[in-house]
C-alpha cells in the first residue's frame, strides 16, 4: 500500500493545439522553457493572455507538448473575479465547458469551448495503480490540514506519482508549489 505521495500546484496554464500555437505565435512548435515532473510535459516559453469578459489574465504559461484540443485551466478564484463559473473537469474533458478568447503575439484564437476548473487527480503508473483504489483520500498534514476525498487516479506507463492540486486547493492546504500527503 502506498502510504505517503508528493504533492504538486499547479496555477492556471493553458495547453494549446498546433493549429492553435500557429495562430497565436505564427509557428507551429511550442518551445521547451523547462520539463516538469510528469515525463514528456514542459513548462513551453509562450505565454499567452486569456480574455473573460472584461477580465484579462496577462503572461498564463503554456504547456506543452501540443494536445489535439485547446483548453485553458483556472482556479475557482480565477472564474468568480472574471465573473464566469466553467466545470471542474479532467484535463482533455471538455464536456460542457465554457467559450474563451486567447490572445498572443501573432494572433487571437476564439474558441466556443475549452475553459475548465482543473479537477485534482493523482497521476501514477500500472503497478502503482494496482496499489491504490480507484478514487483515493489524501491528508496534508500542517497548520492548516485538510483532506481531499474522491480523487480520480490518471494511469500511464510513464507517469511519476504525484497529486496535482491547483491553487485555490494548494492554498487550502498550505502549499505553495510543493509538499507531501499522506494516502487514507
Amino acid at each position: 500500500m502506498i502510504k505517503t505521495i508528493p504533492v504538486e500546484v499547479s496555477a492556471r496554464h493553458i495547453h494549446l493545439s498546433s493549429g492553435d500555437v500557429e495562430l497565436l505565435f505564427g509557428y507551429s512548435q511550442l518551445k521547451k522553457l523547462k520539463p516538469l515532473t510528469q515525463p514528456s510535459d514542459f513548462a513551453a516559453e509562450e505565454k499567452v493572455n486569456i480574455v473573460l469578459g472584461q477580465r484579462v489574465f496577462e503572461g498564463v504559461r503554456v504547456v506543452g507538448p501540443e494536445r489535439d484540443q485547446t483548453q485553458v485551466e483556472i482556479s475557482l478564484t480565477d472564474a468568480i473575479s472574471a465573473g464566469v463559473m466553467p466545470p471542474v473537469r479532467l484535463s482533455g474533458d471538455l464536456t460542457d465547458s465554457l467559450p474563451v478568447v486567447l490572445v498572443g503575439p501573432k494572433g487571437r484564437v476564439k474558441l466556443d469551448k475549452g475553459l475548465i476548473i482543473a479537477q485534482r487527480h493523482i497521476h501514477c503508473n500500472e503497478k502503482e495503480s494496482k496499489k491504490l483504489k480507484k478514487c483515493v483520500c489524501v491528508k496534508i498534514s500542517g497548520p492548516r490540514e485538510v483532506i481531499f476525498k474522491n480523487i480520480p487516479i490518471r494511469v500511464r506507463s510513464d507517469y511519476v506519482l504525484c497529486l496535482h492540486l491547483d491553487t485555490d486547493e494548494g492554498n487550502a492546504a498550505g502549499i505553495s508549489k510543493f509538499g507531501q500527503g499522506e494516502i487514507i
